[in-house]
């Protein structure tokens, strides 16, 4: 009866804390992730799979370390950077982060936009109605109630790993390609270094550590229950890298398969889909894209809002009202106009630009976020005895190193591609 209560007891503790870790992971499966594991699959077939188990594990300890210093020290990210970097390295970071996080908010509209012209809906309609429909349910809603509607978002995802049986993949040779990395030469070809790139930085967002933080803060989460709040990061984190290794694995079946590698819009992916996996992987594809473009549309503006405010020194957060909180709402207000309405202005070759190098360049970004969470999880008069283990240290900094090193080697391969063109 004791090992029932205890398990009942932490069962219970789960379902009390858990949300952020599972949203903020499962958000960084938008519209800009789905179309780069689509191009992946597309460009590359399985090439690609074998990232996926160690970018889960850089992902897993990188979250984690978000979660565990909002829980130990009740602060947020950019409010801790501000304290121990000071006001103008924090407001350049501030600007970094905006740039970045904008390109992001394009494509997700960009994502609602083709996805729901899929249905024969245009855009000058949905984009406007879905902006609005973004901004009322963080705008008017209460913390709790805005949280289950995005847990409910992210149990969506299904989709996509329902999409990826009916494309009847080799299994074999997919699982094989998960465990075995590609010939040296690979990485050589300037095109597979850009989509490693994009890949990491598609699944290792820098908002998402800034979200994430802030998140366990609103949500109240303490040292008490942080043991309980990192298994709802931990789930988070394999359960969207589960869904992004489906959505390789299925255009690899079928676009790649079929000589089909030039996807524009991850709406494309869904549309080769029809004629060669059938009418219902295309509708779950389409489905699932417009359901992740809607919710990371409402997160991302989110996370710049709670970022820049929580930097500058603003007050910040959905259970906050709009006249407590002005310049968080405003902000928030005016990256969803800006970014919708971009959307229905912009010639589309450059939309697929956008979408492209805003996710590089969440990879680029990366490891300058890393390393100031490093140097603040690593001060015992901040941390205390919840400091890095050597472990995660390692882990951590492999990661902003190796992130490093591929941006500078996909530097030096655009320039002898140009210099040998």
């Amino acid at each position: 009866m004791g090992f029932l209560r205890r398990w009942k007891i932490r069962i219970l503790l789960f379902f009390a804390v858990v949300g952020p870790g599972f949203i903020t992971a499962n958000v960084d499966n938008d519209a800009g992730g789905i179309l780069v594991y689509s191009s992946a699959g597309a460009q590359f077939g399985h090439l690609l799979l074998w990232t996926m188990i160690p970018i889960t594990l850089a992902l897993i300890v990188v979250q984690e370390m978000s979660a565990r210093m909002g829980a130990v020290t009740g602060k947020g990210l950019s409010d801790l950077i501000r304290e121990e970097f000071g006001l103008r390295i924090t407001f350049l970071m501030m600007i970094g982060i905006l740039i970045t996080n904008f390109g992001n908010v394009v494509t997700e509209f960009i994502g609602i936009a083709t996805s729901l012209e899929l249905f024969g809906l245009p855009r000058i309609y949905t984009v406007p109605v879905c902006a609005l429909i973004v901004w009322l349910i963080v705008v008017k809603g209460q913390y709790k109630t805005v949280e289950k509607v995005f847990l409910a978002a992210s149990f969506f995802y299904v989709t996509y790993i329902v999409a990826g049986v009916l494309a009847h993949p080799l299994w074999k040779d997919a699982t094989i390609a998960t465990f075995k990395p590609p010939a040296v030469r690979a990485f050589r070809d300037q095109a597979y270094l850009f989509m490693v790139i994009g890949v990491v930085g598609t699944t290792i967002a820098p908002w998402m550590q800034f979200y994430l933080q802030s998140s366990i803060v609103e949500k109240g989460v303490t040292r008490r229950g942080y043991s309980v709040s990192r298994l709802d990061v931990v789930t988070g984190c394999v359960f969207t890298d589960i869904v992004a290794w489906f959505i390789i694995v299925a255009c690899a079946a079928t676009l790649f398969t079929h000589g089909f590698r030039d996807i524009k819009y991850a709406a494309d992916a869904a549309q080769a889909l029809k004629p060669l996996a059938g009418d219902y992987a295309y509708i779950l594809f389409a489905v699932g894209l417009f359901n992740a473009s809607l919710f990371a549309a409402s997160i991302l503006p989110l996370s710049t809002a709670y970022t820049v405010c929580e930097g500058l020194g603003f007050e910040s957060g959905v259970g906050k009202k709009f006249g407590e909180a002005p310049f968080f709402y405003w902000l928030y207000t005016l990256l969803i106009i800006a970014g919708a309405a971009l959307v229905l202005v912009i010639p589309a070759q450059r939309v697929v630009e956008i979408v492209l190098w805003s996710q590089v360049i969440n990879g680029v970004v990366l490891p300058f976020v890393l390393i100031f969470m490093l140097i603040l999880i690593n001060k015992k008069d901040l941390m205390g005895e919840y400091t890095n283990t050597p472990l995660f240290n390692t882990v951590a900094w492999a990661t902003a190193i190796i992130v490093i090193g591929l941006s500078l080697a996909l530097m030096v391969a655009s320039v002898g591609g140009k210099a040998g063109g």
